[in-house]
């Protein structure tokens, strides 16, 4: 019995106050039926960073703040992921400091038409930080509010570094604890209370804010978190440190880890767990995977949202904007994204579409190994703690809260629940030009998450590769482009492979990348790519939407193949 758990949404805590459990029944008995299956088929790949990035200002919660938006405009339809290289006004980023800029059009972007407005931090702010406890007085508008959160402090002297748990479920707090951090026990709901109508909201933002406010929860609870930073800076440091908080939570306060972390980038990690329909999943992909929760169910469920989205629940396609550009508004802070892919509700196959996108981000920024997703777990119950976390999770507190750790970011995906990029883009990575002597340099070819071996909403079962990815590397170079291969994945009877097709010196518009196998393997599925020959010859060309590279631009192409791994040399060639 698991008591009053919803996988649209949370799970009563003590001391954390009723959660409404609407429309979920169902499938929470779903998620009780498929408990305990073993899940042994996934998809692993280790993400390489090509350089190390430059750490986020510590102490500004929006580093954008000062960039001009244009005007939005008004939104077009489209069934693929927006481009979250393409500024508004249609010239795509360059370099690295032009990303800040365009972070801030995708946070103006999610703001209208997604969560309703964040604001900034009031004139107002004040609070005690204790080893117990934390208190928070705002003031703005002429109006005033206040709430608390917990300290449970681990052992040591401190300061210490902190995660700030919603509603009491999210990461393990005793492996946190364990691995040397705090843990600060944040009740949202005294930020912004759920069983409200949307015109009636209540809470501490909304007593400052309006009770009519169109700001969803998940925005407010994120205001939450910023407010309760905001106390921790002031406070001297002599108990938490300022320049070390991460967050977590779980369904719903997953939904709001994962807004907090796109909101404010004093956040050094975020780590949002089984956060389905309004949380990491893409917009576009929740309304077409089978069983997920339809966005019209997240909107209605709960004021998560912000009101506008209420005229999109029907056609997400005419947003400008998708969670796979939030995701990449966290880059290239820590993200450590945990999703569960026995039960249906969650979303997990549109997770792992905005996991793989939003990582093209973080690559592009020189900080691939700063992202991490994980949804092979054996375990199906909703919210549960799981082994399988237990040690990557520990590796992202050393890395980014503890600073002590260089672990590289990992990509373990179900078979039962893995997108497939290729599907849903028509746009590339740009490689960014340094900004200045203390920005990352362009990366150059590393492991791509981008692959994924399924090529449809309702993947199927595909061959169980082994948990721990090897990379051969080779390549060649004919004229105007190259080709470098490398073995993604490897189990017994076949293995995974990814070729990254890299433009010379010119741009180019269309590539063919030709090579021999050296052995009796065989191709038996292709994605990002359209692959012709017979036998031992292989030859793959570019799709309609990836042939068109700029000068040292890279794309992409993945396969599924029987027999022994192998890394024979190819070569591109470009018309």
């Amino acid at each position: 019995m698991i008591g009053n758990v919803g996988p649209g949404g949370g799970s009563r805590a003590p001391g954390v106050g009723r959660v409404l459990v609407i429309g979920a029944v169902a499938v929470l008995s779903l998620g009780l039926a498929v408990t305990g299956i073993p899940e042994s088929n996934a998809t692993a790949a280790t993400l390489a960073a090509a350089a190390p990035a430059a750490p986020a200002a510590v102490g500004v919660e929006d580093e954008g703040a000062d960039c001009p938006v244009p005007d939005l405009g008004p939104s077009t339809s489209t069934s693929r992921l927006p481009d979250p290289f393409k500024k508004i006004n249609g010239q795509r980023v360059a370099s690295t400091s032009d990303w800040r800029c365009r972070r801030e059009e995708i946070k103006k972007l999610a703001e209208r038409y997604v969560y309703g407005e964040k604001p900034a931090k009031p004139a107002g702010v004040t609070g005690t930080v204790s080893r117990t406890g934390i208190t928070v007085n705002v003031s703005a508008n002429g109006r005033s509010s206040s709430f608390s959160a917990g300290v449970d402090l681990p052992s040591g002297t401190g300061p210490f570094p902190a995660v700030i748990v919603y509603g009491g479920f999210g990461a393990d707090t005793a492996t946190i604890k364990a691995s040397g951090a705090a843990v600060i026990s944040y009740d949202p709901y005294t930020v912004g209370k759920e069983g409200t109508a949307r015109t009636n909201k209540q809470g501490a933002f909304y007593s400052i804010y309006g009770s009519s406010s169109s700001t969803g929860l998940l925005a407010a609870w994120a205001w939450g978190v910023s407010r309760i930073i905001d106390v921790v800076e002031q406070s001297g440091g002599s108990i938490l440190r300022a320049d070390a908080t991460g967050v977590t939570g779980c369904s719903r306060f997953g939904k709001g880890a994962f807004t907090a972390g796109v909101f404010d980038q004093r956040i050094a990690l975020t780590m949002p767990i089984e956060s389905g329909s309004a949380g990491v999943p893409i917009l576009r992909g929740v309304a077409q995977e089978s069983g997920a929760q339809p966005l019209s169910s997240a909107y209605s469920e709960q004021p998560w949202l912000g009101d506008a989205f209420g005229s999109f629940t029907g056609n997400p396609g005419q947003l400008p904007v998708d969670t796979h550009e939030m995701v990449g508004m966290v880059a290239p802070r820590g993200l450590f994204i945990m999703e569960n892919p026995h039960v249906d509700w969650l979303g997990a196959q549109s997770g792992s579409v905005a996991a793989l996108a939003g990582a093209e981000v973080y690559k592009a920024l020189g900080a691939g190994d700063n992202i991490s997703y994980w949804s092979d777990v054996q375990d199906g119950t909703h919210c549960a703690t799981r082994p399988e976390w237990r040690t990557p999770l520990q590796q992202n507190i050393q890395k980014f809260l503890l600073k002590s750790g260089n672990a590289p970011g990992v990509f373990q995906i179900s078979s039962r629940k893995s997108g497939n990029l290729s599907q849903w883009r028509d746009w590339t990575t740009p490689v960014l030009t340094a900004s200045s002597p203390s920005a990352s340099p362009s990366p150059s070819p590393s492991p791509s998450p981008s692959g994924s071996p399924n090529t449809g909403p309702s993947p199927s079962p595909s061959p169980s590769p082994s948990p721990s990815p090897s990379v051969s590397p080779s390549g060649g170079v004919s004229g105007a482009c190259s080709a470098t291969f490398r073995v993604v994945n490897s189990w017994s009877g076949g293995w995974q492979g990814e070729v990254t097709v890299r433009a010379g010196a010119s741009a180019i518009n269309g590539w063919t990348v030709n090579w021999t196998w050296p052995g009796s393997q065989s191709i038996t599925q292709v994605w990002g790519g359209v692959r012709s020959g017979s036998g031992s010859n292989v030859t793959v060309r570019n799709e309609s939407w990836n042939g068109s590279l700029g000068a040292g631009a890279n794309t992409t192409f993945g396969f599924i193949a029987g027999g022994s791994s192998a890394a024979p040399a190819a070569t591109c060639s470009s018309p």
